[in-house]
């Protein structure tokens, strides 16, 4: 990380939701998939009972768009 550009707010924001989408996405499908022991336990909560295996994917996915569209913000402030 640089010092001399600043981040903006949004793009923290967004960065950090980023990571909670991902990273509690991969631990929930890895816990469904393999039986692992749950990284992330409180994802179980943003998903529907029934539906996990689509839910923590959904997640993943809604990571990846958020941090891309916090990406765009960050350079489009920098700009």
């Amino acid at each position: 990380m640089s010092a001399g550009t600043p981040k903006s707010p949004l793009a923290a924001a967004s960065g950090l939701i980023c990571f909670v989408l991902v990273v509690g996405g991969l631990s929930g499908l890895a816990h469904e998939l393999f039986g692992w022991i749950r990284f992330m336990g409180f994802v179980r909560f943003l998903v529907p009972d029934g539906y996990e295996v689509v839910g923590y994917i959904v997640m993943v996915v809604l990571g990846v768009i958020i941090g891309a569209a916090g990406d765009a913000v960050g350079r489009r402030a920098r700009d």
